[in-house]
């Protein structure tokens, strides 16, 4: 399942309620996670908040495109991605990846293989609000490029 919501989210109680959900219940072994969340920082610079954008439409069939990528490579029992879009702050959950397997080598591998392609290629775009003074000095900044995590 993918979903993309404006709506402020808490990984853990996501995770928790989806799982209580899932038809494959007692058939896996290994639940991989990861959950991203907004730093403070960035670039050496004081991040104080976040617009997150996205192409309604074209970013869920991207996202439901990783995962079906995933679900052919590994033996997969469900997932599910959440994904905030809009006014994000500090701390502030951005994503969650949970991949449910019979074993963990595959819910590790898919977990990552999705955070992956979903940092690089999917259609989201950001745009940081810097500390007051550099406010002033006209520095809020759309972020040119995601980092990567190979």
């Amino acid at each position: 399942m993918v979903t993309i919501t404006e709506t402020p989210f808490d990984p853990w109680q996501t995770i928790s309620q989806y799982q209580e959900q899932m038809q494959c219940d007692g058939e896996f072994g290994a639940c991989a996670t990861f959950v991203g969340t907004m730093r403070d920082m960035n670039e050496g610079d004081e991040v104080n908040g976040m617009l997150l954008e996205h192409y309604p439409g074209m970013t869920e069939k991207h996202l439901e495109s990783i995962v079906a990528n995933a679900e052919e490579k590994w033996g997969l029992l469900d997932t599910l991605v959440v994904h905030r879009v809009g006014e994000l702050f500090p701390n502030d959950p951005i994503v969650l990846v949970a991949v449910w397997s019979a074993h963990r080598k595959d819910s590790f591998e898919a977990c990552r293989f999705i955070m992956e392609d979903l940092k690089s290629k999917a259609p989201f775009w950001k745009k940081e609000s810097l500390s007051e003074a550099e406010q002033q000095a006209g520095k809020n900044r759309w972020v040119e490029n995601n980092t990567s995590g190979y």
